[in-house]
């Protein structure tokens, strides 16, 4: 008697310990909330990306003479391949027109009320060079898309000039390759913004581009606007399509009054009328494919060139320029502080300015460096 009962007491309290850790979940169940209906989600709502920039030092002034195209901001714009990647810019110690950084850009979505992180990438943000990514377009694998337009988020376009009579097209001119197209206007004539964008680049290339503008778009592309007469527009600037920014003229190595106008993605020029239908007044499309056939002018671009160099060292043409480097004087300026900033000697900013270590610095007045 005494074993049957042993035996069906264990059983007994099997079976509890069995059925115990079900009603524990159960109650575990019953006692989480639900969420609240009616609750809504804006998944995906993009912010626009955070960008740090540095304005330029204008105490440097850059005077040319007699500056070719060769040695202009303009020549120095495509990437040439055979160059080794640099994340500054050649001869830093004696030049500074602007700053040229590796800045850190974030994008997040709004998921309820919180700005969620979803990519941190680093990126170049240079406010002198016209090419500053190294990139060959040539190089490129696959086909990106661009929409160069976002009406939800009212991004649109708009012609860079009220009428947009062209008298020079993309390719090669002279002597050397045009990487964009020229628009006939008086000076003083309003140029706009082509997309809504940030200023990059607002600067002075007298063998080239005279003053001109640099404009990085949200759709990808970056467009340049050369021969100006007036910029109203810095670096960092926010601009909307269709916005003034500059007037137009005739600065620079120019023989009339024009708008030079290029469209770029990552420093690669592409032709501006694979974009925009002229004659109509329009983009092309509110997409743009990006792929290596875009850049296939730059084997021949380079042929080209190198073919007149040829002959223009046939003909005994200058092959070289001076570049003069000078300094506004700012008040408590000395004559060692200024000759270690540009790495010259004392004697020879003397030399070149005609005066002697007593000599007083004005501020305002203009020390030739080199």
């Amino acid at each position: 008697m005494s074993h049957t009962f042993k035996f069906w007491l264990l059983t007994l309290l099997a079976l509890l310990l069995w059925l115990a850790p079900d009603q524990g979940l159960a109650q575990r169940r019953k006692s989480t909330p639900k969420a609240k209906a009616g609750t809504p989600k804006d998944f995906f709502r993009i912010k626009a990306p955070k960008i740090r920039y540095v304005r330029p030092d204008t105490t440097v002034l850059i005077e040319t003479e007699e500056l070719p195209d060769d040695n202009s901001e303009a020549a120095k714009s495509v990437f040439q391949p055979a160059k080794p990647l640099s994340i500054v810019s050649e001869d830093t110690s004696t030049l500074n027109l602007g700053e040229q950084s590796i800045v850190e850009m974030s994008e997040e979505v709004l998921i309820d009320s919180s700005w969620i992180k979803v990519a941190g990438y680093y990126s170049i943000w240079d406010t002198r060079s016209v090419n500053p990514y190294r990139m060959d377009g040539r190089r490129l694998r696959d086909t990106l898309t661009l929409h160069l337009t976002d009406p939800p988020r009212e991004r649109y376009a708009r012609m860079p000039m009220a009428e947009t009579p062209l008298t020079s097209d993309f390719g090669f001119r002279g002597y050397r390759w045009h990487y964009g197209v020229d628009i006939d206007l008086e000076t003083g004539d309003s140029v706009k913004a082509a997309f809504d964008g940030v200023v990059r680049v607002a600067n002075w290339d007298g063998g080239g581009y005279g003053y001109y503008l640099v404009i990085r778009h949200y759709n990808g592309l970056e467009t340049l606007y050369g021969h100006l007469s007036k910029q109203l527009v810095k670096p960092g600037t926010f601009v909307k399509a269709g916005q003034l920014i500059a007037k137009g003229g005739s600065t620079g190595r120019s023989t009339g009054s024009h708008l030079h106008y290029e469209v770029r993605y990552e420093g690669n020029p592409i032709d501006p009328e694979q974009v925009y239908d002229f004659p109509e007044h329009q983009l092309r499309g509110e997409n743009l494919q990006i792929t290596a056939a875009l850049f296939n002018y730059a084997g021949q671009a380079a042929r080209l060139k190198a073919a007149a160099r040829a002959r223009a060292a046939a003909q005994h043409k200058p092959t070289a320029a001076r570049r003069v480097v000078s300094h506004r004087i700012r008040s408590g300026d000395t004559l060692s502080e200024i000759a270690d900033k540009y790495g010259v000697s004392q004697a020879q900013i003397r030399r070149l300015n005609g005066i002697t270590g007593k000599t007083t610095l004005r501020p305002g007045r203009t020390l030739r460096i080199k």
